[in-house]
């Protein structure tokens, strides 16, 4: 069984290494360096830090304003308006920035100092065991324990995550969001005179639209009208003892509607 680099260019790649097993397979992790020059890209992303933030002085700027005086004959619109002004104004003053890192994002949840120095030690004694230094029976001790390590951490990590969804509900969705393979998203949509849509708000009149004529029917029953002879209180004609298939037809339009779309 090999291991291969496969290249199309010679030079491209050096200092290939085998390091140890990639988990129970008898395949080995293959380490190697391309041999090009990169630009490091920096991230321009910035974010509020809230860890250096003022929030007394926060608080005191806000008081400071007469909101009744600023408000006074307002709309919602132009209310909203008013706060968000002066509560961006306060946020500049008393809220620091910082730049988006991306160093530790790829890091698990579950992983720590104690659960890297396993791994590190894993890694040194597959070393130790190419060059004839260590057992190969010690190895395989050293790899069973990280691998059982991590897979209990793993498994602490979610336990609590789970115990603690309904007081830490952002930190169980993004863990769920984060072992996602897939990412949902609303794929062009065609509209009612055939043409495809690819912008969001022309995605959202086209279900709008769709969703309303799968439940608008003609003859249903409006408010302050008599239920006419052989009608159910869904507002669908049918026969009696068919209620449930013809309230639930609806349902059904919209389902297969969806389906379609996928």
């Amino acid at each position: 069984m090999l291991d291969l680099i496969l290249t199309n260019k010679e030079g491209l790649v050096g200092d290939v290494k085998l390091k140890g097993s990639l988990g129970c397979s008898d395949h080995k992790m293959v380490e190697f360096r391309i041999l090009r020059a990169a630009r490091r890209a920096h991230s321009k992303l910035t974010t509020l830090d809230f860890r250096r933030a003022d929030f007394g002085l926060f608080r005191d700027l806000l008081g400071r304003i007469p909101w009744g005086k600023a408000l006074e004959g307002r709309g919602a619109q132009d209310s909203w308006l008013v706060f968000k002004g002066h509560l961006l104004q306060a946020q500049e003053g008393c809220i620091p920035t910082k730049r988006k890192s991306s160093k530790n994002t790829k890091r698990p949840p579950w992983m720590n100092k104690e659960l890297l120095g396993k791994v590190k030690q894993k890694k040194e004694g597959y070393r130790g065991w190419k060059q004839g230094q260590v057992a190969w029976e010690e190895y395989r001790e050293t790899v069973r324990a990280a691998r059982d390590q991590v897979r209990k951490a793993k498994a602490l990590v979610e336990l609590n995550l789970a115990r603690d969804v309904k007081d830490k509900k952002k930190s169980f969705y993004r863990y769920v969001s984060d072992k996602r393979k897939t990412r949902e998203n609303v794929g062009p949509l065609q509209n009612e005179t055939g043409n495809l849509v690819t912008q969001d708000m022309e995605k959202a009149e086209v279900l709008n639209n769709f969703f309303a004529s799968a439940f608008t029917r003609t003859g249903v029953v409006q408010p302050g009208e008599e239920k006419a002879p052989g009608r159910h209180n869904c507002g669908l004609p049918g026969p009696t003892g068919k209620m449930e298939r013809n309230c639930l037809s609806g349902s059904v339009v919209i389902r297969q509607g969806v389906m379609g779309l996928s």
